[in-house]
């Protein structure tokens, strides 16, 4: 079920001027300078009967991913390529401010920005997904999953889908009579097919300050924030601009140039996790 948070809480004045005067000072609400994320653990394969899947906590943000995969026809304009669909959804406990209903415009929105982020690119290479090409392609469903809510909801669902995605193993075609394709799911012996990686860096404007990973608080003080994709090879491959405000030409390229270094360390952490997989790969029970 997807759930649409209808009210957000109000942040009161004295508390926005409490935030902006630490600001002033260099420092944050929970002690991290102005260019600092906070901690981030990344648990892969957490759900064993998926294709793939991760979990990521990033602050007191959690967000879990969960691939699946399904034989199925490719689009009819592109019918030499696998196909890929991204989804989010809030599930109720992530915040009490949240109520049951279809997906509203901020799980959209991650959905989307994720997706752009990954296509763009051509991280996941889609030609090598097709079956029986024209009529038979593996469809990759990328389910996000907001388990708890505390700001910053793009870069930790990004963070968790590359980290899904890279676990992913294609269930065996072992047999193929006609257009009828027949897997069998008890074997996984194919990796997806990536041709790199991809991590989203979201800042904030506010008042005359620009910061990295917004945490709830801050978000909702926030006049401006901004999302940019970077894949491995320090490419921009996405940006999502929210908010009523707006930013400066110099204050996006301080972000662009604040992003590129922040999305370095997210890829090296990323990749650092991927090459020691089982010692970060625990099954929740």
């Amino acid at each position: 079920m997807s759930l649409t948070p209808t009210s957000q809480p109000v942040m009161p004045r004295l508390k926005r001027d409490t935030l902006l005067s630490l600001l002033r000072k260099g420092n944050r609400i929970d002690g991290r300078g102005p260019e600092d994320y906070r901690p981030i653990t990344i648990q892969l394969n957490p759900i064993p009967k998926a294709e793939g899947s991760a979990l990521v906590k990033l602050g007191d943000t959690m967000v879990m991913v969960g691939v699946k995969t399904e034989v199925g026809e490719p689009f009819r304009d592109r019918p030499f390529e696998g196909v890929l669909q991204v989804h989010a959804e809030f599930v109720p406990l992530a915040s009490p401010s949240f109520e049951p209903g279809p997906p509203d415009e901020n799980a959209i929105e991650a959905a989307r920005v994720i997706d752009r982020c990954l296509r763009e690119p051509r991280a996941i290479k889609l030609d090598e997904l097709v079956i029986i090409p024209g009529r038979k392609v593996w469809i990759v469903f990328n389910d996000i999953y907001l388990i708890d809510h505390d700001g910053n909801v793009i870069d930790a669902g990004a963070l968790a889908t590359m980290a899904a995605l890279n676990t992913v193993k294609l269930p065996k075609v072992v047999g193929i009579e006609g257009d009828n394709v027949v897997i069998d799911r008890g074997v996984r012996e194919t990796s997806l097919p990536l041709s790199l990686n991809v991590v989203t860096v979201t800042l904030a404007k506010i008042g005359d300050y620009i910061i990295v990973d917004p945490c709830l608080d801050e978000e909702l003080i926030a006049d401006a924030r901004l999302a940019i994709g970077f894949d491995s090879l320090g490419r921009i491959v996405g940006m999502q601009k929210m908010g009523m405000s707006g930013f400066t030409r110099s204050e996006i390229d301080y972000a662009v140039e604040l992003a590129f270094k922040k999305a370095r360390e997210l890829h090296e952490l990323l990749e650092k996790v991927l090459k020691n997989p089982d010692t970060a790969s625990k099954p929740i029970v």
